[in-house]
């Protein structure tokens, strides 16, 4: 499948532009390739702009050279994972303040439809917010979020149509159907209603940096220009936003950095009044917090590692008044809670897998949900409601589809309202999964998740995709996938590796692979591959690596730490210049993520950067082959880190290895928008790798 004679790859501009710091010189030859918003989005570029442009769309061209011969197999590829979702698929109804909320997909459109009925399942339908009709004619559509007043009568909804994550937040009168003239540009996401209906409070963006450091103040009918700012966060290691509790009593600005928390709560009723403090703002200190009647509950990490659970009444919300509920546990992370009137359900993670308990909050017995596999995840759904017996959560595992399920915590019965079709057929006994536990360098025992088709010889020989994360305590649970049927049927197995920085063995595992001790990541990652090739899982011919995003930075780490272990390597909208970026304070991400890698402006952590930093360690070696894919208006991990990335690669690698990269020209961090046309850039990740195996349908 691979082209007998490929053409020549672009070469990139060698500009060198020197790089000083901490008495020491770096010289990068492709900083040239950076461009500015403005830049990018001017009408008429110029030549700067041209220039990178031209080098994109090269390289664009130069992939779909080095990949014509899988255009077929792309083409059955996307086939095959569109056909299997289905078309007219509708989500189960959830009941909130009066009326049941389901969203539902037609065929043909590649948006939500988002509707409801009031009081009853059977009453008419009203379709509220029609993601297709605002998506029409736009390359890319993003819809950030739907915010109902509590009268049911005003929508407000945040939309993005370039993909770098700036919302402009619209008003639509739901009884009239007329969306208002006013905008509120530069926004986050999402906002909260007060009870007047008619006051709505949302967070601005710095327009340089792109960090949320605003709450604002907006009254129907007003001029924006005329909105009051209620709140100015000037650090900018914090991430704002302003949200509204289940129980509708309070407005919250929450703020976060890596290590501290700080909220400030008004009540709802009265939204001209002032922001109150939780509690003062510590230096290290995380922690959530969730009305319920006359007390708050907290989430907290203060003398608790995997983090407590306490309460406070609503009248005395600082930490000395804080008594607590559940006490911590060494083995056993207090991940969320969710409050009812009756009940308190606690999630929960031990061993790389979630437990659902439950807490009856009038006679505190307990009760823990059981699901009946060795490898799954289970994880609280939509909850709107207070006053109901009934938990609705998810649970799903690498052979079993998706279910949505509503509990009776007082009966102790599971109802199925769904489970996640699968057109054409899916059978899980024609899977196996497992749980495998490698052990690293340093002694640790690290969990990997596992599915493969049954039938698949354990002799080396099979190809093996090993997918990892590993940053920012975010742990990637072993979901179903439709799409990953596509790679099992045709003889991969599929691991998930849950190597430090994610949290799936508790806090501590994150901190073991973040700041100075990030090491652990990519060595968790390594050690993983050479446990699966050491039990003939693969070998070094058929072993494949993924990660996107921080997953990029781990797969461009172990690129240069261990080459010779793998025949292929996906990298998707990877961080790699990762000194530059932290030492460049107008980057989206950088101020709030100096807890997360260090501050290189500090030489101990400007060291321990540059030994791991992707770009800063290419080297003249063989590297595997490798496809590196990005959006050209990406906020979180700009387009030239992956672009510099590929051209010091294409320099300086020994190999005659295939190295190719996709940007996608219209996008931005998550692809493709629309249901269906993000699984163009799947179908091009599996094709990369399949023709490497030879494997061409």
């Amino acid at each position: 499948m691979i082209p007998e004679k490929l053409p020549n790859a672009p070469i990139a501009e060698k500009k060198d532009s020197v790089l000083t710091i901490h008495e020491h010189t770096r010289t990068d030859p492709y900083f040239w390739m950076r461009l500015t918003d403005a830049q990018k989005n001017a009408e008429q570029a110029d030549e700067q702009t041209q220039k990178v442009l031209d080098y994109l769309n090269a390289e664009n061209k130069y992939t779909k050279s080095v990949l014509i011969n899988t255009e077929p197999l792309q083409e059955k590829l996307f086939d095959e994972i569109v056909g299997r979702i289905k078309k007219d698929d509708e989500s189960v109804p959830y009941f909130s303040n009066g009326y049941w909320y389901y969203s539902r997909f037609e065929k043909g459109k590649e948006y939500r439809i988002h509707c409801r009925k009031k009081g009853t399942l059977d009453a008419e339908e009203e379709v509220f917010f029609d993601e297709n009709e605002r998506a029409e004619g736009q390359s890319y559509y993003g819809l950030g979020s739907l915010s109902i007043s509590k009268d049911n009568k005003m929508l407000a909804f945040g939309e993005d149509f370039v993909s770098r994550r700036i919302y402009t937040i619209r008003f639509k009168n739901l009884e009239t159907g007329e969306i208002l003239a006013e905008e509120l540009s530069n926004a986050q996401a999402g906002g909260a209603w007060a009870n007047d209906n008619q006051t709505y409070f949302y967070t601005s963006k710095n327009e340089v940096s792109l960090l949320s450091e605003k709450i604002w103040r907006h009254k129907l009918g007003t001029e924006v220009s005329k909105d009051v700012m209620v709140y100015h966060e000037k650090d900018p290691s914090f991430y704002i936003g302003v949200s509204k509790t289940k129980s509708d009593k309070y407005i919250v600005i929450d703020e976060d950095a890596t290590l501290v928390s700080d909220y400030w709560i008004l009540d709802a009723d009265n939204p001209t009044g002032e922001f109150k403090q939780f509690t003062p703002r510590g230096t290290k200190h995380q922690y959530y917090i969730e009305h319920f009647d006359d007390k708050w509950f907290i989430t907290t990490n203060h003398e608790a590692t995997n983090f407590r659970l306490m309460e406070t009444p609503v009248t005395a919300t600082e930490m000395s008044n804080w008594k607590e509920v559940i006490p911590h546990r060494e083995d056993v992370l207090l991940d969320e809670i969710e409050v009812f009137n009756g009940h308190l359900v606690v999630s929960e993670r031990k061993d790389a897998l979630t437990h659902l308990r439950i807490i009856n909050q009038k006679t505190k017995e307990e009760h823990y949900l059981d699901f009946g596999e060795d490898v799954y995840v289970a994880y609280i759904s939509t909850n709107p409601e207070f006053n109901t017996s009934s938990l609705r959560f998810g649970y799903s595992s690498m052979t079993t589809p998706t279910s949505t399920i509503d509990y009776d915590m007082d009966a102790k019965v599971k109802v199925v309202k769904k489970i996640q079709e699968v057109i054409g057929g899916h059978n899980p006994d024609e899977y196996v999964t497992e749980r495998l536990w490698a052990t690293a360098r340093d002694g640790k025992k690290v969990p990997m998740s596992v599915v493969y088709k049954k039938g698949v010889a354990k002799d080396g020989k099979a190809p093996l995709l090993l997918y990892a994360y590993g940053s920012y305590g975010s742990t990637m649970d072993p979901w179903f996938s439709s799409t990953r049927l596509s790679l099992l049927d045709r003889g991969f197995v599929y691991v998930l590796a849950h190597i430090r920085g994610s949290q799936a063995m508790g806090r501590h595992w994150y901190d073991d692979g973040k700041m100075l001790n990030k090491m652990n990541t990519f060595n968790d990652y390594i050690d993983c591959s050479k446990y699966l090739i050491d039990n003939n899982y693969t070998s070094p011919e058929h072993l494949y690596a993924m990660g996107g995003s921080a997953g990029g930075l781990l797969m461009g780490a172990v690129a240069n730490m261990a080459p010779e272990l793998y025949n292929g390597m996906v990298a998707a909208v990877p961080f790699v210049d990762v000194v530059s970026t932290m030492l460049d304070e107008t980057i989206p991400l950088t101020t709030n993520e100096f807890d997360e890698w260090g501050n290189p402006k500090n030489k101990e952590y400007y060291d321990y950067m540059l030994s791991y930093s992707p770009y800063d360690n290419v080297a003249a070696k063989a590297y595997p082959n490798m496809l590196i894919t990005t959006g050209l208006f990406d906020s979180q991990v700009q387009y030239w880190e992956p672009a510099k990335w590929l051209a010091k690669l294409r320099d300086q690698k020994t190999d005659d290895n295939i190295l190719i990269m996709h940007t996608n020209m219209e996008a931005g961090h998550g692809g493709a928008s629309g249901r269906f046309k993000r699984y163009r850039e799947t179908a091009l990740d599996y094709a990369f790798m399949l023709m490497l195996e030879g494997i061409d349908e």
